[in-house]
């Protein structure tokens, strides 16, 4: 899942949205420089993407980009979720998605001492161009899919995915429903660990 998936899996819990957002930009055991609430938001987004990579739904959504794309298919079908659910964001949350995203946005500007470096330098870019409300549209996952081709200097081909995506809509949705209720419900399942103090558990990636 990519950055809109994250947080939304952190189910309003700040700390947790921090941690999940940073996770890339955070390597090895360097989670545990960070206090342990987001930590655990680190150790959380590992988790999740751990369940996401082995689940067969998301897999078979993969076999759309694997002719083409090929090992950046799971890139692909990440940033394909993200849009599907910018797009039905209401069926998942109270608060609108505008709104959601600035307040998120205001968030890490809060503590932006705490953010990796990596994560300092999108974040000016990513406010300006709000890139969590673009995935609505397909034209914004575009944008942000050829951002991430530029980054492999064009050899992904990432840029043109939405071709594909545009080709095999109907299925890939129907994909995204299936596996973000059982999604929804492993990230609770994590939750619920951390709110009754499993610490150990989450201190390990």
């Amino acid at each position: 899942m990519n950055f809109l998936a994250h947080i939304y899996l952190s189910h309003n819990n700040t700390d947790l949205e921090i941690g999940n957002f940073i996770a890339d930009h955070v390597k090895g055991k360097k989670f545990e420089s960070f206090p342990n609430a987001i930590a655990n938001g680190i150790i959380m987004h590992r988790k999740i993407d751990t369940f996401t990579d082995a689940h067969p739904v998301f897999r078979n959504s993969k076999r759309y980009f694997q002719p083409e794309f090929g090992l950046y298919s799971g890139v692909i079908v990440d940033v394909v979720y993200d849009h599907f659910l910018a797009k039905n964001w209401e069926q998942f949350h109270d608060l609108d998605l505008y709104r959601f995203t600035q307040q998120f946005y205001k968030t890490l500007q809060k503590n932006e001492a705490l953010l990796p470096d990596k994560t300092k330098h999108i974040l000016p870019i990513m406010v300006n161009e709000n890139w969590l409300y673009s995935y609505k549209t397909i034209k914004g996952i575009t944008n942000i899919l050829t951002q991430m081709d530029a980054r492999t200097q064009f050899k992904s081909k990432m840029s043109t995915a939405s071709n594909t995506l545009t080709q095999y809509y109907a299925p890939l949705e129907y994909d995204f429903f299936d596996f973000i209720v059982q999604l929804d419900s492993y990230s609770r399942t994590l939750i619920n660990q951390i709110n009754n103090h499993e610490d150990q558990f989450f201190r390990s990636p």
